[in-house]
């Protein structure tokens, strides 16, 4: 690392320059990138999946995780759906001719199906049309709004058109997913610079931000040639803005704090640079490698886009850390002193807050360590209950016209199910056979066939094969969660035995498919991703007994944040309070891995960060406690406002689109902020002060022994 660090300190202006370049042109070219990412949740070889494609490649509609959007004709007070059926049934007809992306809606109406009673509401004056329509091209869904404007203006006097259905609902609290991530990045931004300014006391609290605000695009730059190589999922996006603001943030932020408290304590500048890059860069360099592992750990998933989300966000780890260690040094070279005024802190001095809480952390050793599993223990309890599937349509909206149908069809006797069909593909001259069958199948509220003659919804397989349909079984509740998206595992074992039955698909297959491909591999991932961790740890901090604690403290310390996630959003004790959602009922399937990857590298962060200064303490003193006191002194100031300055960046990621997405961010944030408290503040010193000399404690071929310093690392110690 020394060499490294007279290289750069060498050529301050030249890597300014470079960085310069690479800003502009990572900026200029940030929306190209953004509008090449995909929306894509395919689960290739899971039946669910290989029916939805089977359907969109027939119909060009439905399919792949589809849901429908309702349409209600409200005729007035007085009359009935009866009295003007043909007329109903002519204006849902002519819904039938409207194109999206070129492609004609599926419109399922009493007027072209069989068991008209699905088609209308208790009280007789409301008709509904189930309309299927191509799978979404952005992040945020777009349901067929303005193929309906025809239907809106033929109604007649007194007549109402209602809208709902679960992307109708998700896209009233929606908003445009560019919008949405500049507007997160000013929000972290802001709130960023107000903690920054906090910890240093002078304009050097830019030069974090400025890190940061330079590593984003750099990331988007390198993810453009890939987006042309492979389809890279949008989520990607919203992790290279917003934790690449907190990395970038949190890296510059310990190195320009070591090389401030290197010159207060008498070194000059190029001096101070060389040493903060070789003790904090050091740390840096280990905390970007365990974030891009555990990024990278996805690809052990047979899922391409969470694999695509693994390889696309591990670029901003190690885009970060590159900045890091070479825009922040240049720029220290060249303006650090004049940027350090007006000082206001003396690094060289331990917190006396902090020295007193480890003090007497390290005094109620055995105390503190139950407290901190106890709590631990209580926040995971939730997570014993979770259930994996996708958000209620309860939760998708606050208010709007889309809710207000929702809620009186529901008030009308049309279950929650109709939002959420089974859709099974059958040939045509078999619909009527497998019909039957499921509606015999328990938890089934209504089956629906189209007429045979209908050309619309009965089409050649894939263009060229043999006439099929689409069968619509309706449940009576949302298949959303483990319990609900049983009467799927029913009715696929109640036509397992027809031949004509290519396959069922729907929102309930989708999270069937996901269970299957996804958690029955995560034990893998976690062991995994625990090994290399705990190889990584243990070779920079060499020792096998820090580097297992950390790793199985991450893991309770990410069960407590998962149980939070639930508390939050599945039970709605907080969704409600602060975003005026309800219960969720379920936790999006595909957040907990993602919020696993993330945490896992994230957490690390402290953990490096803490135990680097702990080591460094211990070879100058010999003392395990003197080391932990001086260590957390000396470094827990900037955990928790590295830890503030993450969690203000996934508080604004909750402000974006879509309640999947509020749910990742949330469990991010909760769980940032657990391992800044609970873990390092608490469990973290409890611990190493009871390990005592074991901590260091290195195994050798017959014996182990106790590391001691080096000769560099007596001269930074001492220095």
């Amino acid at each position: 690392m020394r060499r490294f660090a007279e290289v750069v300190v060498a050529l301050p202006k030249v890597l300014i320059g470079i960085w310069f370049v690479v800003l502009l042109a990572g900026a200029g070219l940030a929306q190209t990138t953004i509008d090449r990412l995909a929306v894509d949740f395919a689960l290739p070889g899971q039946p669910g999946d290989t029916a939805g494609k089977a359907v969109v490649s027939t119909f060009g509609t439905a399919g792949e995780a589809s849901s429908p959007l309702i349409v209600t004709l409200t005729v007035p007070e007085g009359q009935s759906v009866a009295e003007h059926r043909p007329q109903i049934a002519a204006m849902f007809e002519a819904l039938s001719t409207a194109r999206m992306f070129d492609t004609p809606l599926q419109v399922y109406h009493a007027g072209n199906s069989t068991d008209p009673s699905a088609f209308v509401t208790g009280d007789g004056r409301t008709a509904l049309a189930y309309v299927f329509y191509p799978p979404p091209r952005t992040a945020v869904p777009v349901p067929p709004a303005q193929q309906l404007e025809p239907l809106r203006e033929s109604l007649p006097a007194g007549w109402e058109l209602g809208l709902t259905g679960r992307d109708a609902l998700a896209v009233g609290e929606g908003s445009d997913i560019g919008v949405g991530v500049m507007l997160e990045l000013v929000i972290a931004s802001v709130g960023a610079l107000l903690v920054l300014a906090y910890v240093f006391g002078s304009f050097l609290a830019v030069l974090p931000l400025l890190t940061a605000m330079v590593s984003i695009p750099a990331a988007l730059l390198l993810l453009l040639p890939m987006t042309y190589a492979a389809d890279i999922s949008f989520v990607v996006q919203y992790l290279i803005s917003l934790v690449g603001l907190g990395l970038g943030i949190d890296y510059s932020l310990l190195l320009v704090t070591r090389w401030r408290e290197e010159r207060q304590r008498g070194r000059d500048n190029r001096g101070a640079v060389v040493a903060a890059m070789e003790t904090a860069g050091h740390a840096v360099v280990m905390s970007g490698i365990t974030v891009a592992i555990g990024l990278l750990a996805l690809l052990l998933l047979p899922v391409p886009w969470i694999r695509t989300v693994g390889v696309g966000g591990a670029l901003i780890p190690l885009v970060t850390v590159l900045a890091t260690l070479t825009l922040t040094p240049a720029i220290l070279i060249v303006v650090g002193p004049k940027l350090d005024w007006p000082r206001r802190r003396d690094d060289r001095e331990i917190g006396p807050g902090w020295r007193g809480w480890t003090t007497l952390v390290v005094r109620r050793r055995w105390l503190a360590a139950a407290l901190g599993v106890l709590l631990l223990a209580g926040a995971t309890v939730p997570f014993l209950r979770a259930e994996f599937g996708v958000a209620s349509a309860e939760s998708l909206a606050r208010s709007g016209p889309e809710q207000t149908t929702y809620e009186r069809l529901k008030a009308d006797g049309i279950p929650t199910g109709a939002l959420t069909p089974i859709e099974v593909l059958v040939h045509s001259d078999a619909a009527a056979r497998t019909s039957a069958v499921l509606a015999g199948v328990d938890g089934i509220w209504k089956v629906v066939t189209a007429n045979g003659a209908d050309p619309l919804l009965n089409r050649p397989l894939r263009g060229a094969g043999p006439q099929v349909t689409m069968v619509l079984a309706f449940p009576y509740e949302q298949t959303i969660s483990g319990p609900s998206t049983t009467v799927v595992d029913r009715a696929t074992d109640a036509v397992a035995g027809e031949d004509a039955v290519i396959g069922l698909t729907g929102l309930g297959p989708a999270r069937a498919d996901f269970q299957r491909a996804v958690y029955d591999n995560f034990g893998w991932v976690i062991a995994a991703l625990s090994i290399l961790i705990f190889l990584v740890l243990a070779r920079a901090f060499r020792s096998p007994v820090l580097a297992l604690k950390a790793v199985l403290m991450n893991i309770v310390s990410l069960s407590a944040a998962m149980g939070a996630m639930v508390l939050c959003w599945q039970w709605g004790i907080g969704s409600d309070l602060l975003y005026g959602l309800p219960a969720t009922g379920a936790i999006t399937v595909w957040v907990p891995i993602l919020v696993f990857a993330f945490l896992f590298g994230l957490s690390m962060d402290y953990e490096v960060f803490i135990l680097a200064r702990i080591r460094e303490a211990y070879l100058r003193t010999g003392d395990t406690d003197t080391a932990i006191v001086e260590g957390i002194g000396r470094t827990g100031r900037l955990v928790t406002c590295a830890a503030l300055i993450l969690f203000l960046s996934f508080a604004a990621m909750s402000t974006g689109p879509g309640t999947d997405l509020k749910i990742m961010a949330t469990g991010l944030g909760l769980g940032i902020l657990l391992d800044a408290t609970i873990i390092r503040s608490l469990l973290l010193p409890a611990t190493v002060s009871l390990f005592g000399r074991w901590n260091w404690y290195i195994p050798t071929r017959g014996h182990g022994r106790v590391p001691e310093r080096t000769d560099r690392e007596a001269t930074l110690s001492t220095s």
